[in-house]
């Protein structure tokens, strides 16, 4: 298992949402330095933090071990999209065209 690939595709994915360190290890009610040394691909997880991290972050198991992305596994976006309810989509999608317009 590549750890420090591992421990890469989450912070990204922990940088990408907007969490620092402390507010995700609050989340995952672990201390700081346990995802630090995760992050820093120092350490391992259990299944049941992995799965933890998966359902915080948005994304799947197989993404963070194994940093799949094809078309059997969806990638970080997509799956955040997933989670937002089907009532509040157009909204997403509002701000998704707003932002596209405005990099041009």
């Amino acid at each position: 298992m590549d750890w420090v690939s591992v421990g890469k595709r989450i912070r990204k994915q922990r940088e990408f949402l907007g969490y620092t360190r402390e507010v995700f290890a609050e989340k995952l009610d672990v201390t700081p330095k346990f995802c630090s040394d995760i992050e820093l691909g120092v350490k391992g997880m259990s299944v049941p933090t992995l799965c933890n991290i998966s359902s915080i972050l948005g994304i799947s198991t197989d993404y963070i071990l194994f940093g799949k992305t094809d078309d059997n596994t969806v990638n970080p976006l997509t799956e955040m999209i997933k989670q937002c309810p089907d009532d509040k989509r157009i909204f997403l999608e509002e701000i998704i065209k707003l932002y596209l317009l405005a990099v041009k």
